[in-house]
């Protein structure tokens, strides 16, 4: 196994962080779990924001996340460069905590969309898609009802002409996301947020589209090796 540790948070209400932790193992990686209300990253060298309902999407998706004590130990570590995915409710969280622009907002059919997408890749120069080609096409599952990503068009603008989009929608935009944005990075990509599930592209044999989302986490393996 490798040396790398992969920090996997649960929230109260977190649904998808054993698949999280099992797509960590698959690659080789340890998988470390990281409590909510704990102050303490324990040493990992990557962390992993899964999706879910946290504390019950009250208020805003992620809204009161945001405000965990395990985020006051997160939020300076990642502008300091410590690896950040974020999916789905991962994502959401991560904007709130304005570690990424934008917002999640409800679907535009003001429905919850359950299918796999097809996804292409925008952007491979950060840490958690760098085993991707730039324009690869990819399936993943998107399961949300509020994921329709939204900014001001001045962060479009920056977004765009910054290669800040890192995957976009393909074959449909499942929720209204402006600009069929499906995932953001941060200026120095180690901080990215994507609405599509990864972690549950990893294995077949459990009724996977694919096992594309194996890629993000080589990535991050590439990434800690080669940091």
């Amino acid at each position: 196994m490798s040396a790398a540790r992969v920090g996997v948070v649960t929230f109260p209400g977190t649904l998808d962080d054993q698949d999280a932790a099992r797509a960590v193992r698959l690659v080789g990686a340890q998988a470390v779990p990281l409590w909510h209300a704990d102050h303490d990253l324990k040493g990992v060298d990557a962390v992993f924001l899964p999706g879910g309902f946290s504390y019950g999407d009250y208020l805003r998706c992620g809204a009161i996340s945001r405000f965990a004590p395990l985020m006051d130990e997160l939020i300076p570590a990642a502008k300091a460069g410590l690896p950040v995915i974020g999916t789905c409710n991962g994502f959401q969280i991560l904007c709130e905590a304005h570690l990424l622009p934008g917002a999640l907002t409800r679907n535009a059919s003001l429905h919850y969309v359950c299918r796999d997408q097809r996804v292409t890749i925008e952007q491979p120069a950060t840490a958690w898609t760098n085993s991707f080609e730039r324009g690869q096409e990819i399936v993943l599952p998107v399961k949300h009802g509020e994921g329709r990503y939204v900014a001001s068009e001045d962060t479009l603008a920056a977004l765009e002409s910054g290669g800040h989009v890192v995957v976009r929608y393909a074959g449909g935009n499942p929720n209204g996301s402006l600009n069929d944005i499906a995932g953001i990075r941060n200026e120095a990509g180690n901080v990215v947020g994507l609405m599509p599930h990864p972690e549950h592209a990893v294995e077949q044999l459990v009724g996977a589209p694919s096992t594309d989302g194996l890629g993000f986490f080589t990535s991050i393996l590439k990434n800690l090796v080669n940091a």
